[in-house]
Parts: C-alpha cells; structure tokens; sequence
C-alpha cells in the first residue's frame, strides 16, 4: 500500500454551493429579531400576527387544553395522506356547512394540510400539474407570502386593485374592473379579516365581485385563515365563501387553524375543491393526495385531533366558540382604544379606518418613513407598510402607540 504525503491528499471539493447569495431576512421575522435585540423596557411588538390576551402574553385556549387531556394516549401511527378523517370532516363542515348540498352530495375533495400556507401550497401544485398556463389574479396589497407561494411552483401572478389609499378602505370599482378585464385565471381572495388591510367588503359588495369572477372566467380560491376569529360568528366570518357557492362557483378553500384555534405551531389546515359531482371529487382528490405524498407524505396528528375533537364535541365547540369571541371581542375593544387615545393625544386626523377595520391587522396609513420615526424614536415595531398587528396591543401599551402614532404623523 502507498501512503500519501498529507499535503497530498486531494482537498474535499466544495464549490457546489459558492456562488449562493445570502437572501433577504423575512420582513416580519426581522421586526421580531429587530424588538429582541432593543434594550428599551418599553417597547412594543406590534408586527407579528399571533394573538396575545391584555397582559401580552400567548393565550392557550382552555377548549385545547381540555382536548389534549383527551388524546394524550392515543396511538401514534401514521395518519392516511389526505389527513385525519374526522379533523378532515370537521373542518369541511365547519366552512361549507354540514347540511350544505356540497357535503351531503359529497362535492368536497378535500386534504389535511400544514395549515393555511401548505393549503395554498397544494393549490398551487395542482394548478402546476392541471392548468400550468394559469395566472393567479392577487389583491393589492396582500399576504406576502402569497407571492412566493405560487411563484416557487411555477406559477405566473398578477394583482388586482383592493386598497384605495386616498379613502383607507376598499377600491370596489377598481377591484372589479381589474378581475373582468384580466385574463381568464384564478382570483384569490380572503374570505375575511383581509391581510394586511384588516377591510373587508360587505355583502352587497361581494355581489358585485362575485359577479366581476364570474365576468372574466376566473376560478376563485378563498383563503380562509380567520373563520370566527374576526367577528367571533364562525357562519358570519365564511359568509362570502357560501355565498359565491350559492352564485354557481366551484371554488378551492384554503383553511387554517392556526387563529382561531391558537395552534401556530401545530400547522393545522385543510384544502378542499368544491367539485360538480362526487365523481370528480373522488378523482381531483386522488390528485391531491398524490402531490402531497411527494411534499411531505403524511400530514402531523396532534393539532388535527384537537380540533376534531373540539369541534365534534357540542360542548367543547360551545367553549371554543366562547373563547374565539373572547379574542375578537378584545381586539375590537383595542382597535377602539387607539381611535380614542390617538384623539387624546391631539390628533386631528380621520382615524375611522381602525375601527371601520376588521381581524388581527389594520391597515394604519403609515408611511415607511413614519413607521421608522416610530421605531427608533419610541421602540414601537411593525412592519414598515404600516400594518400592526392589533392582537400585540393591550391596555398598557396603546397609549404609548398612540402617542408614537401622533407623532409620526403630525
């Protein structure tokens, strides 16, 4: 055997990755990295999108905890691919209605997914496998994430007008003229509590925009991440969704419960496909379930059962339904304590839009250069598009915001 020199050895071939550029950090995660690292006793957190109770701490629904007593010993094996049935059963009854012609028909295909963003995942996937030439039609503003989503399955979007910045609220006209004059697509729209504007149509208005779907020849998938958590009327906050199905739309259902329930980090969600039959619902669902085999094979228990087991229990639904009006009702509470304390504060400004608002966002008005004068002047942190989140708000803190507020905008 000949041994090497050392300095022989041939060195371990390492440029497979020398050319990958760091990417940008996530803008609401680096609002969080930006408030830990702020020595200030003082400062406010009011960029990320999870609730908090008054003393600004994370809330764990009693409904949960009683249900997870229930499940502790219950196996461990793998789940089917489309999820676990009764949370699968559940969650589809709880969005289109258990007497609803699509589920007694059995028109829903629908799967267990990583919560909201897997949902619209496997919606994009199927579009890349069914009608890869689609473009997917986005309002304007919206959830960030929405973008990537389907841009990293190939998927071409486009957007359409929803925030008027001149009236703070909703562009219907130009929504509308947008969604009929654009290309024969998919329209995604959020059945409630919209992200980031916290504006809402009502629903004279979702007439006009259903008929403007149906106008330019355009699927519409509802992106369904607040049910009950803005209002606390679990049939009010999906009122759109079974309105468009009444109007003749087959529409894609993207769930979470991650909200509503308080399970973030369990990534508990569901996406169904109403279909014109339960034949097709059988068939597009054997689609689904065959992409989500090659994304991540089986979806997770625990939080799918807790839900399931919550929501099939009358009792415990009747407690969680209490709890998630518990939870609208303070951010509701809060989003009127702004208006008023921004008014002590000296402002003469319309502040109506925090209150006209609706969920876990409002969209203030901010600027990008306000949001930082806030920022570094009074250790306030949001997202600089001006969106705060009015869960992190609490009866300690918003007059401080208030008063960052005023400033900002004087």
């Amino acid at each position: 055997m000949i041994i090497r020199p050392l300095a022989q050895v041939p060195s371990r071939n390492i440029a497979f990755w020398k050319n990958v550029e760091m990417g940008p950090k996530d803008p609401i995660l680096g609002v969080t990295e930006a408030f830990q690292a702020d020595p200030n006793p003082l400062k406010v957190n009011v960029g990320v999108g999870a609730y908090r109770d008054d003393a600004g701490k994370p809330y764990v629904l009693d409904s949960v905890k009683r249900a997870q007593e229930r499940i502790l010993n219950e196996n461990m094996e793998y789940p089917p691919i489309s999820g676990v049935p009764a949370f699968v059963k559940a969650s589809t009854n709880l969005a289109y209605g258990a007497d609803s012609d699509a589920i007694t028909n059995k028109k829903v295909a629908a799967l267990q997914s990583l919560s909201g963003t897997g949902a619209l995942r496997l919606s994009a996937e199927f579009l890349k496998t069914f009608s890869p030439n689609v473009t997917v039609h986005l309002p304007n503003p919206t959830w960030g994430n929405h973008f990537p989503i389907y841009g990293k399955a190939g998927i071409a979007t486009n957007t359409y007008r929803y925030w008027d910045p001149n009236t703070l609220g909703l562009d219907l006209k130009g929504m509308c003229e947008d969604i009929r004059n654009a290309d024969p697509g998919v329209v995604v729209l959020h059945s409630c509590a919209h992200n980031p504007t916290g504006v809402d149509p009502t629903m004279d208005e979702w007439k006009e925009i259903s008929a403007a779907v149906k106008a330019g020849g355009h699927f519409a998938i509802f992106d369904n991440a607040y049910q009950g958590f803005a209002s606390g009327d679990t049939d009010k906050d999906v009122a759109a969704v079974r309105f468009f199905i009444e109007e003749g739309h087959n529409i894609g259902l993207c769930q979470s419960f991650a909200k509503n329930f308080g399970l973030y980090g369990h990534r508990v969600g569901c996406f169904s496909i109403l279909c014109e039959d339960a034949d097709e619902a059988a068939r597009v669902e054997s689609q689904l379930k065959i992409i989500a085999r090659a994304i991540y094979s089986n979806p997770p228990l625990h939080g799918a059962r807790i839900v399931a087991t919550i929501l099939e229990d009358p009792a415990l639904k009747q407690l969680w339904q209490d709890e998630i009006k518990l939870m609208s009702s303070r951010i509701m509470d809060m989003r009127t304590a702004l208006k008023s304390n921004l008014i002590d504060a000296g402002s003469t400004l319309n502040w109506d839009h925090i209150t006209n608002q609706i969920g876990m966002f409002s969209f203030t008005g901010l600027t990008k250069e306000q949001c930082d004068f806030m920022t570094k002047n009074h250790s306030i942190y949001l997202t600089s598009n001006g969106r705060i989140s009015m869960a992190g708000v609490t009866t300690e803190n918003v007059g401080r915001l208030a008063i960052a507020m005023h400033e900002a905008t004087k």
